[in-house]
């Protein structure tokens, strides 16, 4: 489980690692039309179709990075997104990539995640256990609370996908939003 696991990423300005609190799963082809392997694998998707424990890296609202991590079997789509965590180790590297935020806003939500790390969209396909990164899971597992996707809309969202799991109380988790709905 990648609750509670520590994921590290180096570069020359030095070693950030985050202690993971929240993520949302999701699965592929025909299963879950909040997944963008939803309709099948594309240049951009096919990672997620890849080996696990490899980085699903994908840009939004043209101007955030956001990371995943590969968690099914080969051939098969699958990613969890990671959603919120807590910086453990190289704080002020992190303070100096995200600039005024507080240190429990640091790496809360999953743009901010992969500033605080430093990871660039680039590192899509990179094998998350060799260096420059590395990922230590939890040897026994830890309580979590689940719920209903945050701001996924339509079939892929609500009750019907209660796949954001969380470390309840962890201050790394981020608030929960509903997707607004449309008023067209």
């Amino acid at each position: 489980m990648l609750l509670g696991a520590v994921l590290a990423h180096s570069t020359p300005e030095g070693r950030v690692a985050i202690r993971i609190s929240e993520v949302e799963a999701y699965r592929g082809v025909g299963e879950d039309p909040g997944s963008h392997a939803h309709r099948g694998m594309t240049a951009r998707t096919a990672v997620m179709f890849g080996e696990a424990a490899h980085l699903y890296a994908y840009f939004t609202y043209g101007m955030h990075t956001c990371l995943n991590v590969v968690a099914g079997v080969e051939g098969r789509a699958s990613a969890v997104l990671l959603r919120g965590a807590t910086v453990v180790e190289g704080v002020e590297l992190a303070r100096e990539r995200r600039g005024a935020a507080s240190d429990r806003d640091l790496a809360r939500g999953p743009a901010r995640l992969a500033v605080a790390l430093g990871v660039p969209l680039a590192a899509t396909g990179a094998d998350l256990l060799a260096p420059p990164f590395s990922l230590e899971v939890p040897v026994a597992p830890l309580a979590f609370a689940a719920g209903p996707r945050t701001g996924v809309s339509g079939a892929g969202g609500g009750a019907a996908y209660p796949w954001r799991f969380w470390l309840p109380d962890d201050r790394g988790v981020s608030p929960y939003r509903r997707h607004a709905k449309s008023h067209t």
